[in-house]
């Protein structure tokens, strides 16, 4: 990344670090509500925070094919082991909600829009990072060929697996968030989310849901399985 974008980063990191002192500041956490409330509190606050700073014009690095990963090294990695029984040749997206041509959507539908093609960094929230080569449709440019309202605040998607995240507009409407149906200049592989994933190098890697099948567009605040489970909202890297 440049040289911005480091400042950037760093500056993220030090408000991020140094806002729980001022909230705590004054507080009685001893109990463990107050703990559990003080948590809650620092989590919004957080959400709140990436959401003011994160810059829809802002990109990732893309990286040379000399960076790219080997294809050996390109992890699977879920929070189950088990693939989902997709059915490929039936395989459709459905769109939902503030649109205004909800509707299903085809394999082919999807892959009928320009096609871009990223090598940028998927980035674990257990630690590790891979940069693939990934290709696929703009989400921008299918999002806005069925009509969103881009006035929105939420989108929500659900996936062959029975996963389901979510996204801020603005995030799932940047640039590098694709559809994604190719890793290595072939077709994805079941175990990488065939036919159709979520590739968003702007946020953590449980945000780039795989066996995508549907897409809600909403105003009201969705969940998601590991936001639910306290993991970040915004998840901005």
């Amino acid at each position: 990344m440049n040289e911005p974008t480091k400042t950037i980063s760093v500056k993220r990191r030090k408000l991020l670090q140094l806002s729980p002192l001022v909230l705590f500041a004054g507080c009685d956490y001893s109990a463990k509500g107050n703990v559990d409330s003080f948590l809650t509190s620092f989590q919004k606050f957080t959400d709140w925070t990436q959401e003011k700073i994160f810059d829809p014009n802002k990109l990732a690095t893309e990286y040379s094919d000399e960076e790219v990963t080997p294809i050996e090294g390109f992890r699977v990695n879920g929070y189950d082991t088990d693939e989902p029984d997709i059915d490929m040749e039936n395989w459709s997206l459905t769109v939902e909600g503030l649109v205004k041509n909800p509707g299903e959507y085809s394999l082919e539908q999807v892959q009928s829009f320009p096609k871009k093609v990223m090598n940028t960094r998927h980035c674990c929230v257990e630690g590790w990072s891979m940069i693939p080569k990934w290709g696929g449709t703009r989400v921008r440019d299918f999002m806005k060929s069925v009509g969103v309202d881009e006035k929105a605040k939420y989108v929500a998607v659900e996936c062959g697996d029975d996963y389901f995240t979510c996204f801020y507009m603005p995030s799932f409407l940047h640039a590098q968030t694709l559809l994604c149906y190719e890793a290595y200049n072939k077709p994805l592989s079941l175990q990488h989310g065939a036919p159709v994933r979520i590739v968003m190098p702007t946020k953590l890697g449980y945000k780039s849901a795989k066996w995508l099948n549907k897409i809600i567009v909403t105003n009201e605040k969705p969940g998601g399985y590991w936001e639910d489970q306290g993991y970040d909202w915004f998840a901005g890297i």
